[in-house]
């Protein structure tokens, strides 16, 4: 079928992401895979757009616009200070880094913070004379980890909320990932520390604070913080109170990100830098996803293998698999609808939640933060991360996240 070659080459091009002399973009790539199904006319215009999730990508945009504005602000770098300032040792630095990452992820989204905490890793390791890549991977794992528990805490998260129609999401999330999560972070911590143990030992650090480029910006990136704060708490105690009352996730996006472009002249700056190109990734990949569902292909394969897809070992099994080859969120986007169609329970969309997000451990193609973080990284300041540096900690670690959350949810 087509639209199955066309998937398949568009997951080669994204492994492999160079053809003779040109360099490849992943957005770019899955941008050509959609052209492709709508140029061949496996999916017509109206369908590809109604295949668009609008709420998802309003929620993507007012998280990058609003990260945009703690970035440049450098309200963030400034902020680090009072975060970091308690740890005393090496290992305290990375202790409080994984924790506080993880749980800001679970506010910021993943993608979100590996944009804005890249620069502040490059300048805790150029402080405290620690190897940049140690850090750079306590980052991309923490946030991948830390955002699990949140329904906005990474893309894949939101379509399962939106998508699945989890009731009381931030709640549900809560409960049934927030205690495991906490434990994987500890995880990350462990196997970080084991494997640079030159890099984190007992010695004292001296800390000093950056000090704030932009004071205006800054005091509207206080402000998008609190507002986001506040939208998730009203989110909370409204469901709590009254399931009519609940409003879209969507909202506390837009919310969060209203403070800088209302408000900051440097609003046109702020748009012009949000992350255009994984918005256009995202538009992309429901279209070519929708043209493979089209296809009944992967539905006829886990019927005619018998496996039941809604049980926690095959999700698992299937979203630290195919995660690695098409990444965690087009692989939602083609399991979703499988587990809606079985009327799977809310503990089997906590496991794709869960499983989908951590398989991002475990190889860089993983998940797009880990991309992120790389590209930042070599942009700013010629630092790199290898496959092979990425994998000797993802491969264990991605298996004990997944022990942790099957045994969660297991017996929950």
């Amino acid at each position: 079928m087509f639209e199955l070659l066309v998937l398949g080459a568009v997951f080669l091009l994204i492994a492999v992401r160079q053809v003779g002399g040109f360099r490849l973009e992943i957005w770019q790539v899955m941008c050509g895979g959609a052209a492709a199904v709508l140029l061949a006319g496996r999916i017509g215009p109206a369908e590809a757009l109604s295949a668009v999730d609008a709420d998802v990508m309003l929620f993507l945009f007012g998280m990058f616009a609003a990260g945009q504005v703690l970035e440049l602000s450098g309200w963030l770098a400034h902020a680090e200070y009072e975060v970091f300032k308690r740890a005393g040792t090496e290992q305290g630095l990375l202790l409080v880094l994984v924790f506080f990452m993880g749980a800001a992820s679970a506010l910021l989204m993943n993608d979100t913070l590996a944009i804005a905490g890249t620069p502040v890793v490059l300048l805790l390791a150029r402080k405290h004379g620690i190897a940049p890549k140690a850090l750079l991977l306590a980052l991309a794992f923490s946030v991948t980890v830390g955002s699990v528990m949140s329904p906005i805490g990474n893309p894949q998260n939101l379509l399962i909320a939106v998508r699945g129609g989890v009731s009381a999401p931030f709640l549900t999330f809560l409960k049934y990932l927030a205690l495991p999560t906490l434990i994987n972070l500890w995880a990350v911590f462990l196997l970080v520390r084991y494997f640079y143990p030159e890099e984190f030992t007992l010695c004292p650090l001296r800390h000093s604070q950056e000090p704030v480029r932009d004071r205006e910006l800054a005091r509207l990136a206080r402000a998008t913080v609190w507002t986001l704060c506040a939208a998730i708490a009203a989110k909370i105690v409204l469901v709590s109170l009254n399931p009519a009352w609940d409003f879209r996730l969507t909202w506390i996006a837009l919310a969060a990100a209203a403070p800088g472009l209302l408000f900051s002249p440097r609003r046109f700056e702020i748009l012009k830098k949000t992350d255009w190109s994984t918005l256009a990734f995202f538009a992309a990949m429901f279209v070519l996803m929708r043209a493979v569902w089209n296809t009944g292909f992967f539905q006829g394969l886990i019927e005619a293998s018998g496996a039941d897809v809604t049980g926690l070992g095959p999700i698992m099994a299937v979203s630290a698999g195919l995660s690695q080859l098409i990444s965690n969120v087009p692989l939602v986007a083609l399991y979703l609808p499988l587990l809606e169609h079985a009327g799977a329970g809310t503990e089997s969309l906590m496991a794709l939640a869960a499983a989908s997000t951590v398989a991002g451990n475990l190889l860089i193609l993983g998940a797009a933060s880990n991309v992120i973080v790389i590209q930042a990284a070599e942009k700013r300041a010629g630092e790199t991360i290898t496959f092979l540096e990425f994998a000797r900690i993802g491969v264990p670690l991605t298996a004990v996240n997944l022990l942790v959350y099957w045994l969660f949810l297991r017996f929950s």
